[in-house]
């Protein structure tokens, strides 16, 4: 129901490999103060769905805040390999991977097995570290662990976490439309009826709140982690109750000369909606500077037992879809970080599309003219000179 990092759940330990991690930074993180900077810009280009990997300093244009920039290093990278390197040719770039899982669902899918079955047996390599964030909890998995434990050993647990956080996290919502349908079915009156369900929706409107804040800080401490990072959102549609139309039409042609009541059921009938309540710029300002690729996979599909309130009707409520706000807003955070947006009713197959759309990049490198640690928000443009391609890349950085 839209927790994301709606509450700063106390960190679990796995047995002996999972490590909690300390998501909400505090004071004494590195402050990245430095005089010099050489900023760093991963860069994926694409034509159709293939990756181009044949282009180099003459085919690329980085401009920051619209001023162009002298270009002084660039790596092609394949997954954790440097394949092709020109320019200045400094220290390597740090190419270690740093993946976070981030389960935003409210029912358990049978599909969640083959996604941990995908990523460990094909994406994970030694030297990645992984995080897996759930509804109420957050496990860091570090490279020593294979070493202590099979991998099949470690699938099998996380997969048992993951149900069991799913479920715990969504109980109280799943309790309260359980509650709501019994009663809706019931033999209370209108008033008390419309009263149950206003403040039963004030209580998912809670739920589904967006922590900005938490997501700001989480970015920040990922941004000190070393190497690429990687964000796989698993985020599954969000459905409310709401009057099934017919009948709500029926109640109110009955109702017509009460206003009161007609005002009431109308403003239920649309409490949920609204306009996005938390600041989008800023999280989107948060991960394109912590250089984090951010991918939104929305989940569409339901399981078929809970696709109703009730089949017999008899509560005159249905469960719709209310997902648009979300969608949007984190379809923008996915854009401005380089990643990309995926919207499907398999779950295996849409990460699947995210990772092919992640492993193969560039890294560009460029110190900016006239470089102030002013704070402020830098917008970057990168740009193929010539040839017809698609280039995502960070929408920019903080300067400090």
């Amino acid at each position: 129901m839209g927790r994301i990092m709606r509450k700063n759940f106390p960190a679990l330990v796995l047995g002996a490999i999972l490590i909690a991690a300390p998501f909400f930074a505090a004071a004494q993180d590195a402050q990245h103060q430095v005089s010099v900077v050489n900023i760093e810009i991963p860069v994926r280009v694409f034509q159709g769905a293939a990756f181009v990997d044949s282009l180099g300093f003459k085919d690329f244009e980085v401009l920051d805040n619209g001023v162009p920039q002298t270009i002084e290093a660039i790596y092609l990278v394949r997954k954790t390999e440097i394949a092709r390197t020109e320019g200045k040719r400094g220290n390597a770039p740090q190419v270690s991977r740093q993946f976070v899982l981030f389960f935003e669902m409210n029912e358990y899918m049978p599909e969640i097995n083959a996604t941990l079955n995908l990523f460990f047996d094909k994406v994970y390599l030694a030297g990645d570290s992984l995080m897996i964030v759930t509804p109420v909890n957050r496990y860091h998995l570090r490279d020593e662990a294979f070493a202590q434990r099979p991998i099949a050993k470690i699938k099998e647990e996380l997969r048992a976490k993951l149900r069991q956080d799913i479920l715990i996290g969504n109980s109280e919502y799943q309790s309260l439309i359980r509650t709501l349908n019994a009663s809706m079915a019931g033999t209370a009156s209108l008033e008390e009826k419309l009263q149950l369900y206003s403040d039963t929706l004030v209580r998912l409107e809670s739920m589904r709140r967006v922590n900005e804040k938490g997501l700001i800080e989480f970015a920040g401490f990922l941004r000190d982690l070393p190497g690429q990072k990687y964000v796989f959102l698993f985020y599954q549609k969000e459905r409310i109750p709401s009057y099934d139309w017919k009948q709500l039409m029926q109640i109110m042609d009955a109702n017509q000369a009460d206003a009161a009541r007609t005002f009431k059921l109308m403003e239920n009938f649309q409490m949920f909606q609204r306009d996005v309540d938390f600041d989008v710029e800023a999280i989107k300002r948060a991960y394109a500077d912590s250089s984090i690729s951010v991918h939104f996979l929305f989940l569409t599909r339901t399981l078929p037992e809970n696709a109703d309130v009730a089949d017999d009707g008899s509560s005159g409520l249905k469960m719709l879809e209310q997902s648009a706000d979300v969608f949007s807003a984190f379809r923008e955070v996915a854009a401005a970080t380089g990643g990309i947006t995926d919207s499907s009713a398999n779950l295996t197959a849409s990460f699947s599309r995210a990772v092919d759309a992640s492993e193969n990049y560039y890294l560009i490198y460029y110190k900016p003219r006239d470089y102030k640690a002013d704070g402020t928000f830098h917008s970057l443009t990168v740009r193929v000179t010539s040839g017809n391609y698609r280039v995502t890349h960070r929408a920019g950085y903080i300067a400090r």
